[in-house]
């Protein structure tokens, strides 16, 4: 056989095959290099377990389930507790691989070695097994790893590395973006599917997209029939794998070139000045408790991967039946370099943490103070530019939002700008104050002295509750399509349906709904801190009040296109307040000193008079030679009221840019065609739950 040759930094490796092994020369492998990796002549497999006693590298041939050969690691072959062989001769477009482990079984240790298991490597870059949305895994078949060969062109793309408060991000599920046919594109349901829309977000003018789980999962695991309808995992938060894109939102098979489209489409994104975050999952797996499967984890080292009792049952902090052990310094190795792999070969400028709470709890469960983990992402190297977003709580009550440790690098969900907001914008006068402080920047949360602007994540709307529409749609959620009697979902939606539940034909009720989708939709973008949306409440995409479409992969979660010209002015609306709001960074973060003299910030709070809640947000212009002030002004209540403006300067008068009820703007917002819309009385009346804009221009 020829001799192989490294490049290495001290010069060329000259390797040599020492043995033969199932009719394969093989030699000692790369040990720091995890999974599988091709290389001249061969491929580099890397594996570690605590407590396996052997291991064995199952090769199979491309959609067969009988391996062609089993490649034991020679003793020798193991350092510590690592396994790690270059097997030579193997072409990685013919062959796919896995592991069979042996060692002890004891349930109560926490122990489940079985050498009868096929275990998919847990750095796997690419799985198979299920890789056709919506058919089934045979029971016959298990997961296999590819071999990727990361050779794609990323060519001159920029990375726009956009400040968090400078950002507008739109939260949307991979699939249900263009899966309904009103979609329009030529590839439903994929990654391309979202590529061929990202004129449509230029447009609109969203600056990150953060996608919703891409990591490999089977969305057929837990499918089931409910009135004659299949319901699967449509969402993705179950992992089968960390490191392998799903391959189901490809467009067409990428044999050993998996997760090329989604490289094209971040590519893309980065080439329109859009960000890509994902949506990731480390809190547990598809694994499931002690009634679950073992595929992966639990056959490599259980009792390492996963937080267990004394008794080794799961602990659930996830809701999902197992917790993952993350600060475990082997997990958190695996997370870290999960992260390096998608910030590095994937291009992803951000990532949203599920539950990110259960990655600051000890291996007992308990919280910790100063988890390592979290510690280690803040500070890591490679992830210095990249967004860190935490959903600061998790399933077994570890709330966290405004404590979530932080080092000043983490963002989180404000889940209390969410809850607040919603209680406000219905008519909750008592929480003006309360309100005052959300739009501000949760200064009560999180401190700009040392926090900056870019801690606080402000949403009304995600993908786990009620849409913007159905949010003043349903006072009550209507989850009976998920087959549970409608027990399942969040019974603390502060929502209001203005009336009448649901569908109506009633105009009155139809306009109310309207007015206060677009009073969100102002406040939400006047607020410090960074804005998210959820995909299609530009154009009040409805989920007919179901408030948990976790299992509905549907019209129920499929965006319906039609609504896009249904509520044009809508969408028209949200576009001209991202525009406003990206037009004013004194909205957005501190800019500069004014002149007048006038704080960044002032709250005028009502003075028993009215009910009216403004903020006058005051600094310079983008090039800090003039000032700029914005003046919010917010009526939740059912009556108009009476405001009188601030008075900043008897040079300046207040310019109307948004007024959602159409009093003194016909749509809302500025036209082209008509003249400014200057306010020449100091007082002015805001109709019956209403917002204004207002901006100070010379007189």
């Amino acid at each position: 056989m020829n001799p192989i040759f490294l490049n290495s930094p001290s010069g060329q490796i000259h390797m040599k095959p020492m043995d033969e092994i199932s009719g394969f020369q093989v030699r000692p492998g790369f040990y720091e290099l995890n999974g599988a990796m091709a290389i001249p002549g061969g491929v580099n497999f890397t594996v570690h377990s605590t407590g396996a006693v052997s291991c064995e590298l199952l090769l199979f041939h491309r959609a067969e389930n009988t391996p062609y050969a089993a490649i034991p690691f020679p003793e020798r072959y193991r350092i510590g507790d690592v396994y790690s062989m270059i097997v030579f001769g193997l072409d990685i477009k013919d062959f796919e691989y896995a592991y069979r482990l042996d060692g002890p079984y004891d349930k109560e240790k926490g122990l489940l070695f079985d050498k009868k298991n096929i275990l998919l490597d847990i750095y796997a870059k690419a799985v198979t097994g299920q890789s056709v949305w919506g058919v089934p895994k045979k029971k016959d078949v298990f997961y296999k790893a590819r071999v990727v060969q990361d050779n794609f062109d990323w060519g001159a793309e920029p990375f726009p590395q956009i400040p968090m408060e400078d950002l507008v991000i739109y939260e949307m599920h991979v699939r249900g973006f263009t899966k309904h046919e009103s979609s329009g594109v030529s590839c439903p349901g994929t990654f391309s599917g979202i590529m061929e829309k990202i004129p449509y977000l230029k447009d609109l003018g969203i600056t990150a997209v953060e996608l919703m789980p891409i990591f490999e999962f089977d969305e057929m695991k837990d499918s089931r029939m409910v009135d004659g309808k299949q319901v699967v995992d449509y969402w993705g938060y179950n992992p089968v794998s960390f490191f392998a894109p799903n391959t189901s939102y490809a467009g067409k098979p990428e044999y050993n070139r998996e997760g090329n489209e989604l490289k094209t489409l971040v590519r893309a994104l980065h080439d329109n000045g859009i960000e890509c975050f994902l949506d990731v999952v480390f809190n547990h797996t598809a694994e499931g408790n002690e009634y679950g499967p073992c595929f992966s984890f639990k056959g490599f080292d259980n009792n390492v991967y996963y937080m267990l009792t004394p008794d080794g049952y799961y602990y659930n902090f996830s809701g999902c039946g197992n917790t993952m052990n993350c600060n475990h310094p082997v997990v958190q190795q695996l997370i870290v370099s999960a992260l390096r792999y998608w910030a590095s070969a994937y291009h992803v400028d951000g990532f949203r943490f599920d539950l990110a709470s259960i990655l600051g709890r000890n291996q007992d469960g308990s919280p910790m103070s100063s988890p390592p983990l979290l510690q280690q992402l803040a500070f890591d190297p490679v992830l210095k530019n990249v967004k860190l977003i935490a959903e600061a709580w998790d399933a077994g009550g570890l709330y966290q939002v405004g404590s979530f440790p932080s080092w000043n690098r983490w963002a989180e969900w404000n889940g209390r700008y969410r809850d607040d907001m919603r209680d406000y914008l219905k008519g909750g006068l008592e929480l003006s104050q309360t309100a005052a402080c959300r739009i501000t920047g949760s200064a009560d949360l999180y401190d700009p002295a040392s926090r900056g602007s870019h801690a606080s994540v402000n949403f009304l709307n995600c993908h786990d509750g009620f849409t913007l529409w159905d949010m003043y749609s349903y006072s009550q959620k209507h989850n009976e399509a998920n087959g549970w009697c409608n027990l399942d979902g969040s019974d603390d939606n502060r929502s209001w349906n203005c009336g009448a539940e649901g569908d109506t034909s009633d105009e009155a009720v139809l306009g109310l709904r309207k007015k206060l989708a677009r009073n969100a939709v102002t406040v939400l973008l006047m607020s410090r801190g960074t804005p998210m949306f959820l995909a299609g409440d530009e154009f009040l995409n409805t989920q007919y009040g179901n408030n948990n479409a976790y299992c509905q992969d549907n019209e129920i979660s499929w965006l319906d296109w039609s609504f896009l010209e249904k509520n044009r002015d809508h969408f028209s609306y949200t576009k001209h307040m991202i525009a406003f709001r990206k037009a004013h960074d004194v909205i957005r973060k501190p800019s500069g000193v004014c002149s007048l003299g006038l704080p960044n910030i002032k709250v005028i709070p009502p003075d028993g008079s009215t009910h009216v809640l403004a903020v006058l947000y005051s600094g310079r212009n983008r090039t800090d030679t003039a000032d700029d002030l914005v003046c919010l002004a917010v009526n939740v209540y059912w009556e108009p009221q009476a405001f009188l403006l601030p008075m900043v300067s008897k040079s300046l008068k207040w310019k109307l840019e948004a007024d959602t009820a159409g009093t003194y703007l016909k749509d809302h917002m500025p036209s082209s065609h008509e003249p400014p819309c200057l306010i020449s009385s100091p007082q002015i009346t805001l109709e019956s739950r209403s917002v204004l804009v207002f901006t100070a221009v010379p007189a």
